[in-house]
């Protein structure tokens, strides 16, 4: 069993980071192999409409410069995708918005039944849109989404603050546990 998780934050060790290895702990400690990817400052360029991948249907992305095919092969290689991204204007980062866009045109419906979850980090507020946003993903790729106690999301504003926030670390150990045993029951 093996998850993916992306990084959409620009700050390599900053909030979202730290949320997402709260998670990724937890899934290590139940036997699944996890694969953290940074995409938070490669320059991924979002979806252009050609339609070529749709025409193509090689599971692959024409724009070419960037590492957006070899995200999208490790998305359809595991069984379970989480998403995580610091909240910008109540919106996500860009290069998580065109890891999204992209993906999502070229996946078709291969992503179905894994499972999913969005990851947000955020200094006050806006945070549910961006939580919402990567769970439309999600649910429009036909995917499981994994919950937990409160939306997946964390406090914070400095790199590391998220870890003073209570409520936000239990959420992201409830969350890594409830993805591992979703992940575990599906694969019995």
């Amino acid at each position: 069993m093996k998850v993916v998780l992306f990084n959409g934050s620009p700050r390599k060790k900053g909030n979202t980071y730290h949320l997402l290895n709260l998670v990724m702990e937890e899934l290590k400690a139940a036997g699944i192999e996890c694969e953290d990817i940074w995409i938070g400052r490669e320059k991924l360029q979002g979806c252009i409409a050609c339609g070529e991948c749709i025409e193509n249907d090689d599971q692959k992305c024409t724009i070419q410069g960037d590492n957006m095919n070899e995200y999208i092969q490790k998305m359809l290689e595991s069984d379970g995708i989480i998403i995580g991204s610091p909240t910008y204007f109540s919106d996500l980062t860009t290069s998580t918005k065109a890891l999204i866009e992209r993906a999502g045109f070229t996946t078709k419906r291969l992503l179905k039944n894994k499972l999913g979850a969005a990851v947000v980090a955020v200094r006050r507020a806006g945070a549910n849109h961006v939580f919402s946003s990567i769970n439309y993903f999600f649910l429009i790729k036909e995917m499981i989404v994994v919950g937990s106690t409160y939306w997946n999301l964390g406090i914070g504003r400095k790199p590391g603050e998220v870890l003073e926030d209570e409520e936000g670390i239990l959420t992201m150990k409830n969350l890594g546990k409830n993805f591992a045993y979703v992940l575990k029951k599906l694969k019995d």
